[in-house]
């Protein structure tokens, strides 16, 4: 039979490719199985690596979200976090699928499976095709930023089922080992750290100074490694779409994000933004 002939038939038969994918995930998920029951986790040593990569700068600037919520601020692990503990915690299968994209929208599924324990955690969602930009609600066509639509929503609910697989006593100590690599491995002075990133906060989402300093209670002479902390958090929520500026900042009318004022004030070789 000949390729022509092949792809004939399987137009006409989609269930056999669709029946034979299915058999195929279905093998990998008991090779998976059986491999984690042959290879199990050391506990001790896998929260030993986690907590050595908390030791590295690069992860704890991403590792850290906070969003408030009424009266209190919410805090903890980000995915990027969520994704490095089940890394090095082992036989954990976790990620992000379409199962359909139909009438501009997609459904899709995050899940997270701790294969030797049997333990899973999955959401199903909806994802429409369409991004709310510059007050207006615009549709979205091209693949690649469809794909990146779904991953960006994806990301929130991989995290709680990641989280929802590991023990909390982990993930505790994974976010406080963190906490302690930022405020110890900078050798940057306060004062520098903080102008960069009011300068970030300016640039990327139109937080002025002002916004900050509200929302942290005093002006910036008087800020510390914590509150530096708490921007640094704000940032990587901002970015990972836990929550708006609104959320976090009073703002009273329409911004414009400026692009070049405060980028006169500094020079361009001190550019490191905040991650």
């Amino acid at each position: 039979m000949n390729s022509l002939q092949m792809q004939f038939d399987n137009q006409e038969n989609p269930s056999v490719n669709a029946q034979s994918a299915k058999s195929r995930e279905m093998a990998e998920v008991q090779s998976q199985i059986f491999l984690a029951k042959q290879f199990p986790r050391n506990e001790v040593q896998a929260e030993i690596k986690i907590l050595n990569a908390c030791k590295r700068k690069t992860l704890a600037e991403t590792a850290l979200y906070s969003y408030p919520r009424g009266n209190t601020t919410v805090t903890g692990p980000s995915i990027r976090l969520a994704e490095t503990i089940a890394q090095y915690w082992g036989n954990i299968n976790f990620g992000i699928k379409e199962l359909e994209q139909k009438n501009g929208e997609s459904t899709v599924v995050a899940y997270a499976w701790d294969m030797e324990s049997n333990t899973r955690q999955e959401k199903v969602f909806q994802v429409k095709h369409e991004r709310y930009a510059k007050g207006k609600m615009s549709k979205l066509t091209d693949p690649r930023d469809i794909y990146e639509h779904i991953a960006n929503n994806g990301a929130r609910r991989l995290r709680a089922c990641i989280l929802g697989v590991i023990p909390g006593d982990i993930i505790d100590n994974a976010v406080a080992q963190c906490h302690q690599t930022l405020q110890n491995s900078y050798s940057e002075p306060l004062k520098d750290r903080v102008v960069k990133v009011l300068r970030w906060f300016q640039t990327q989402y139109g937080i002025t100074q002002e916004m900050v300093e509200a929302k942290l209670g005093h002006n910036v002479e008087s800020f510390t490694e914590q509150d530096f902390v708490t921007l640094s958090s704000i940032n990587q929520s901002l970015k990972d779409g836990m929550a708006k500026r609104e959320d976090f900042f009073k703002v009273t009318e329409k911004i414009d994000v400026p692009k070049t004022s405060l980028e006169q004030q500094f020079k361009e070789g001190d550019s490191n933004e905040v991650n």
